[in-house]
């Protein structure tokens, strides 16, 4: 048997529709849809088609949705390309303490070209305070960068707020929005943000596609050059297939999104509730932000618990992260346990568990049994240990 998989928010399954909806254009539509032919006319309507289905999943017009390669991708040429437009006047990049890689590296990477970036810092449970912002924000701020929902410990941020304080500074807002859509709603105009970025993997969609949404009167330039694909900001042909896919995948998250949500949400409450009942509250603490979270994610620490040893003494029965999926193989407390100030030895201790449209209760429950066991082993061997010290 293989292991219970609770690691969506590294990347899911591609859903059986979705594959269904991709394999017409990896045998007979492969036309490049560029081309004025009638194969090119077959991949065209399709990628035309996925722009619409992506959009209205995240109630935006189709033309403002540019296809990208990745969720990264999508990151860099939000914030790059903003910058490539700024000609002196405004020079400063605001973004937080628990973004991604494909955010904070590009944002590092501007700061040795002449911007200033200032990282916010976020509270006890991985927020970020929208006064921390307009402290630091000012007339030469270009870009503010914060992600809408922390792919390690699920906070959803108030990026609704954030925006307004941007826009009332004229600055522009950017959310990577990866962890969010398909897992909560996304409404581009109810958060105010004027770049959202979306990566087809984390959705049951395939790996290798992801989405820029560019509101309207956006000037943004291209960080590759080539021909005038998507509006001339992403150069290269379409991955039709892909798109394909991402598009039966958006139209599966805005048909189901309620059940979807309510289903993540049991599952994730009923694996927290086990574990504290288990292990009890001073082996167990929770973190992340108590109510703004995403539904399907839980960020536990095991005090006096090795998150590598842990997952290593179960990886044949559960297949979990320890923090930043990104970063699997690095239990040194992570960047954004570290931003909240948990302590180190609770911190050591941390798996990210985190379930999807296929988990079920009694995945669940074979889940918990062998997580706790897992706990109370290491808890006990740690003990011994101690002891013969």
């Amino acid at each position: 048997m293989r292991p219970i998989y609770l690691d969506y928010n590294a990347t899911t399954p591609v859903a059986p529709e979705v594959i269904e909806a991709m394999l017409p254009y990896l045998r007979e539509h492969f036309g490049n849809p560029s081309s004025a032919h009638p194969y090119g006319h077959a991949a065209r309507e399709v990628v035309e088609r996925g722009r619409r289905a992506v959009g209205d999943l995240l109630h935006a017009d189709s033309d403002t949705i540019v296809f990208t390669g990745s969720g990264t991708e999508s990151n860099n040429l939000a914030i790059e390309g903003v910058a490539r437009t700024s000609h002196g006047e405004r020079r400063h990049i605001i973004t937080s303490a628990i973004e991604h890689p494909a955010v904070t590296e590009v944002c590092r990477w501007l700061g040795k070209q002449d911007f200033r970036v200032t990282t916010l810092p976020v509270d006890e449970y991985g927020w970020v305070r929208p006064e921390d912002l307009e402290r630091e924000i000012g007339e030469e701020t270009l870009l503010v960068s914060v992600m809408h929902a922390n792919n390690e410990v699920g906070t959803i941020q108030p990026i609704a707020d954030l925006a307004e304080i941007a826009h009332r500074h004229g600055a522009l807002m950017h959310t990577d929005a990866a962890q969010a859509v398909g897992k909560i709603r996304v409404d581009v105009d109810a958060l105010g943000v004027d770049l959202l970025t979306v990566a087809g993997h984390k959705l049951y969609a395939p790996k290798g596609v992801g989405a820029l949404f560019v509101r309207p009167g956006v000037r943004i330039e291209p960080v590759l050059h080539g021909a005038g694909h998507e509006r001339g900001l992403r150069p290269g042909t379409e991955a039709v297939a892909q798109i394909a896919g991402l598009a039966a995948a958006a139209q599966l998250v805005a048909r189901e999104l309620i059940t979807e949500t309510n289903h993540l949400r049991s599952r994730r409450d009923g694996l927290e509730a086990g574990l504290r009942r288990e292990l009890g509250d001073q082996v167990v603490r929770v973190n992340g932000h108590p109510e703004q979270r995403l539904p399907n994610t839980l960020s536990v620490s095991f005090r006096g618990v090795r998150a590598d040893a842990l997952l290593a003494s179960i990886a044949e029965r559960v297949a979990a992260s320890a923090g930043s999926a990104c970063h699997a193989q690095d239990v040194r407390l992570s960047p954004v346990l570290s931003a909240m100030g948990v302590e180190r030895e609770w911190g050591m201790g941390t798996l990210r568990l985190s379930v999807g449209r296929y988990t079920t209760d009694e995945e669940v429950d074979e889940a918990l049994r062998v997580i706790s066991a897992g706990v109370l082993d290491a808890t006990a061997a740690e003990d011994t240990e101690t002891l013969r010290g």
